[in-house]
């Protein structure tokens, strides 16, 4: 038998790994139409906001690949450490699924990515595929802020979903690692997990969410039912303002010639505008859309 019959009868990843692959696969970054490459010269990013893969998911997902192939090429960069090899950018699914399979090789589109387009992307790909937990999901954001100074608006943009989504995402990372294990595992929903974020001991609560499939209404209920009535009077009494922010109002009221509140609440806060007439609201509107000289 010749030896390119031989070669071609093992199968091209397995020659690449017996050094009888010659091509060098990571120059195909020259162009930007999909390429086959062995499975091994791929490896997950590790900005990879996903953690979690479902083994029965993937093996249906290999059983449809064994049957039709990878239809979708996998997106990856030429990695920055390694550059005999490519970090996957979107598609470790697919690429999982596809070594279950038992394909050799796989079809790939090379770009060239900065670290905060790769997480970018991936977590895109993800969240429109709703293939990431809603913790992995806020891990994700969290990242894009804190590493590449993503603002919750830009994130908003960015990833197409709302602020308010953005912002009752990232208030997950703040629950006790009990009420995230039960979200990771998909006992709780991050509606419930919301609901219990500020409840007196969350843990007991969701224990009883839980064994009695209560909804997320259900769960606001309990919640609030559970506040200690001491703690529900405090958050109530008015907090005494500081001088700065009192001056503030005056100054506001003076020019507006109205009562102004203003609220502080971390980096943001409430400005409210009291009026008695609907005059009076008019007045402030008019001197709001005049533009200065």
């Amino acid at each position: 038998m010749a030896k390119q019959d031989r070669r071609s009868n093992l199968g091209r990843g397995l020659a690449a790994l017996l050094g009888d692959e010659t091509e060098d696969y990571t120059t195909l970054d020259r162009v930007r139409t999909s390429k086959q490459v062995p499975v091994e010269f791929l490896h997950p990013g590790r900005l990879q906001p996903r953690r979690h893969f479902d083994e029965e998911s993937l093996a249906a997902l290999a059983d449809s690949i064994r049957e039709n192939g990878l239809l979708q090429p996998i997106l990856v960069r030429r990695d920055p450490e390694q550059p005999d090899t490519f970090e996957i950018v979107a598609g470790e699914r697919r690429w999982r699924a596809a070594q279950i399979a038992q394909l050799h090789e796989v079809p790939i589109v090379i770009r060239e990515l900065s670290d905060a387009e790769t997480l970018q992307l991936a977590i895109i790909e993800n969240v429109q595929r709703e293939d990431l937990s809603a913790l992995e999901e806020a891990e994700g954001y969290r990242q894009l802020m804190e590493e590449f100074s993503y603002t919750q608006d830009a994130l908003a943009n960015v990833i197409g979903k709302s602020r308010s989504h953005i912002a009752n995402t990232l208030r997950l990372l703040k629950l006790p690692e009990p009420l995230r294990d039960l979200l990771s595992k998909g006992k709780l929903s991050a509606g419930h997990a919301r609901a219990l974020l500020n409840a007196e001991a969350p843990e007991s609560l969701a224990k009883k969410v839980v064994a009695k499939g209560l909804s997320v209404r259900e769960t606001e209920r309990l919640a609030n039912e559970t506040k200690d009535p001491a703690s529900k009077k405090a958050s109530r009494a008015p907090v005494e303002k500081d001088p700065n922010t009192v001056a503030l109002e005056r100054d506001l009221s003076a020019l507006l010639g109205l009562k102004v509140s203003v609220t502080f609440r971390g980096s943001g806060g409430e400005l409210t505008i009291h009026y008695n007439t609907l005059d009076q609201l008019d007045d402030v509107l008019h001197r709001l859309h005049q533009t200065p000289a």
